[in-house]
């Protein structure tokens, strides 16, 4: 599905019209650069979009293919960047990833996206009212783009860690309950977010590396920033991981205590149970001469005797803690 398409020259929007129209204004002003915005397009789809801006080279079927990491991929002048965007679902506490593929060009960009994290109308937008910026061409919007995708990681991460910071509290609650599947549940959704965002250092450094040299400077300028910032989300989410690392081994240790502390009890009522569980095994071997058999204070005397001896246990194990 197309979701926008302009021609962009001297860093003007040029009239809005039809897709066809606009391609022929594109190869009627040499200075322009076209830029498509497709979201979860069809393979014929794609290949229609990549005949008609001079990208033939791509094989569609291998860009729409879905990628678990980053990749960026370079041949024949044409940039291929797969970027993974993330969503946190705040009430269901899982990170939806997303796809982004940019196809660069020398005069064309393709945007392509899958998920709902990271739209491009408001950074479309934010670009078209900055002449300036786009007066450099498509590497200037893949710069943005890359900015964009690696900022909204930031909301992902804020969602997430609110829950992070909960359940941490939940761990040194007064309550018996440990949150225990809740934290590894947290702790695979970070992972996963980890893997994806941390394995894009590598391909973002690669293009600054490799395409960066023939890249206007300002450019150059706006891909190190997103390279910082990309250190700092990585840096947070590791941080984060962490974090639950910590409350998960913090839970584990309070389920430790916790058993210790029931086990104390019951071998504390155990030992209490044991002093009349005793007398009442001696009396129940029907011995013939027992001393106070015929004797009529007997009977209480035993019973309090039991009484005393376990109330004074009792008494021990209190002071010991273990009640």
């Amino acid at each position: 599905m197309i979701v926008d398409c302009a021609v962009y020259e001297q860093g003007a929007r040029l009239d809005a019209g039809l897709y066809p129209v606009l391609l022929g204004q594109w190869r009627h002003h040499p200075q322009s650069f076209v830029w498509l915005g497709l979201r979860m397009p069809k393979e014929d789809e794609l290949e229609a979009a990549c005949a008609a801006l001079g990208l033939d080279e791509l094989d569609a079927a291998e860009v729409l293919a879905p990628h678990d990491r980053p990749v960026l991929g370079i041949e024949d002048g044409i940039v291929q960047m797969v970027l993974r965007t993330a969503r946190y679902d705040d009430v269901n506490e899982v990170i939806s990833l997303g796809e982004m593929t940019v196809l660069v060009g020398e005069r064309a960009l393709i945007s392509i996206r899958h998920g709902h994290a990271s739209p491009l109308s408001k950074l479309r937008h934010e670009l078209e009212r900055d002449c300036d910026r786009l007066q450099l061409g498509p590497y200037a919007v893949l710069a943005a783009i890359i900015g964009r995708v690696i900022a909204d990681y930031r909301p992902a991460l804020d969602g997430f860690e609110k829950d992070v910071i909960e359940v941490e509290r939940d761990v040194f609650s007064e309550t018996r309950t440990q949150p225990v599947r809740r934290l590894y549940k947290l702790k695979r959704e970070v992972r996963s977010l980890l893997v994806a965002i941390d394995a894009l250092e590598e391909p973002l450094e690669r293009l600054i590396r490799v395409v960066g040299p023939s890249m206007p400077k300002d450019v150059q300028d706006d891909l190190a920033e997103a390279t910082d910032q990309l250190t700092r989300t990585v840096n947070r989410t590791q941080s984060l991981s962490g974090l639950i690392d910590a409350a998960l081994t913090a839970s584990l240790a309070q389920i430790s205590v916790q058993q210790n502390a029931d086990m104390r009890r019951i071998s504390a009522w155990v030992a209490m149970a044991a002093v009349p569980t005793m007398v009442a095994g001696i009396y129940g071997m029907n011995f013939a001469h027992f001393p106070e058999l015929e004797w009529r204070y007997g009977y209480p005397l035993v019973i309090g005797g039991m009484l005393l001896i376990a109330g004074l246990m009792y008494r021990g194990f209190k002071r010991g803690g273990w009640f």
